[in-house]
């Protein structure tokens, strides 16, 4: 695009190309207000805010971001056309169907979700694919449990593939399928505002951050170790302003903030991996700050508020997967994570909870996405329920 967009000598400037340095510029500017604010901020509630950011950041957006560029890297380099394979009506498509699903993130679900309302797909394979995937929260657990990430993942897979199966044997692969109404399926999940240096500063920004991320990762206290006299909380700074500038590329077009459109909409590895980062961010940050803002202003002790409702615990989870999206859902995990609720309740909203996928599904056919999210309520109430009575409390 930078060659495309070049001024030969002795003609007129291309009447974009300020536009569009403008709309870059207005990119930045709140990731450097917001760096600004976090080195010079007094308050209890701003470290708060600054720290939350920081933290989903360097925690959850670099090993999104690293995910990402391997996933696009060998489906590219490979020529893995994961469509192409889902079409042919064998009984590996369930299974098919649920791996897309159990990966992180909510792509392969969505690919799912669209293929079975154009008729290529059996019902089972919609069952098993909404069963398998935890949407964007998998980030979330990966990064700072990642044994228990893998084990919930390869727990949706095998959950996802029988009952697949199962609904097929009893359904039939055409169930409800005159309720699917003509409309092409849509996802915005790539529309976020950019130029080509603002790509390069992301990655710059990046790089460093995954560094920390590895470090966090082994519990290793990466503010004090690169802290000088003149900077105490480098780790933070980098954080603040890597989080806020993926939060701004992501909501610049909802305020008219377009960037390149035509680099925005191209279809590289980095750009698409740039574009899924910073839609996960935006949730992951989101989640972030409601649970650090809802303890700090309500001064909620949540392990008490949860104290004598263990019972309810997996089934409000459960309930919870039912809401579409993936901000929730990385609630939930975070909750999880902080030590509020059991692994039976994160184990039932992973298999009750569809992601973003649930928003295409909803769109085009609503009786099939809510008797699909219904039946993955079954065994995410059976198996959360289990390991809640035989393990948690025996």
């Amino acid at each position: 695009m930078e060659q495309h967009n070049a001024t030969a000598i002795g003609r007129a400037p291309m009447p974009g190309k300020p536009r569009h340095a403008m709309h870059g510029l207005a990119i930045l500017l709140p990731a450097i207000l917001a760096g600004f604010a976090m080195t010079t901020t007094n308050s209890e509630l701003g470290d708060i805010i600054f720290a939350a950011i920081a933290d989903a950041y360097i925690q959850v957006s670099t090993f999104v971001a690293g995910t990402f560029f391997i996933f696009y890297g060998i489906e590219k380099f490979l020529k893995i056309d994961a469509t192409a394979a889902l079409r042919r009506d064998t009984i590996w498509q369930v299974p098919m169907a649920a791996a897309l699903g159990a990966l992180p993130g909510c792509g392969g679900a969505i690919i799912v979700v669209t293929q079975y309302v154009t008729g290529r797909l059996s019902f089972g394979s919609v069952v098993a694919v909404l069963t398998a995937t935890m949407g964007d929260a998998a980030f979330l657990l990966i990064a700072q449990e990642p044994l228990t990430g893998l084990a919930i993942i390869v727990m949706g897979f095998v959950v996802g593939t029988i009952s697949g199966w199962v609904i097929n044997g009893i359904h039939g692969g055409d169930f409800l399928r005159g309720a699917v109404r003509p409309a092409d399926a849509h996802s915005d999940q790539n529309e976020d505002a950019s130029t080509p240096w603002i790509d390069r500063l992301w990655m710059l920004i990046m790089m460093p951050g995954l560094v920390l991320a590895v470090l966090v990762a082994f519990q290793i206290d990466v503010d004090k170790l690169f802290a000088s006299h003149l900077f105490d909380r480098p780790a933070t700074f980098l954080g603040v302003v890597g989080g806020t500038l993926a939060l701004t590329m992501r909501l610049a077009p909802r305020f008219g903030v377009s960037g390149d459109p035509a680099f925005t909409d191209s279809g590289t590895i980095i750009r698409r991996t740039i574009a899924d980062t910073n839609f996960v961010t935006t949730w992951v940050i989101a989640a972030f700050l409601i649970f650090e803002l809802s303890v700090y202003i309500f001064g909620l002790d949540l392990k008490n508020l949860f104290t004598g409702v263990v019972l309810y615990t997996p089934i409000i989870a459960i309930l919870i997967g039912f809401l579409p999206g993936c901000g929730p859902q990385v609630l939930v995990t975070t909750m999880y994570l902080s030590g509020i609720i059991p692994l039976s309740a994160q184990i039932g909203n992973a298999l009750s909870n569809d992601g973003d996928a649930l928003f295409p599904a909803i769109a085009i056919a609503p009786k099939v996405a809510v008797v699909a999210t219904l039946y993955s309520a079954v065994p995410a109430v059976l198996i959360s329920y289990g390991w809640l009575f035989l393990v948690e409390l025996s």
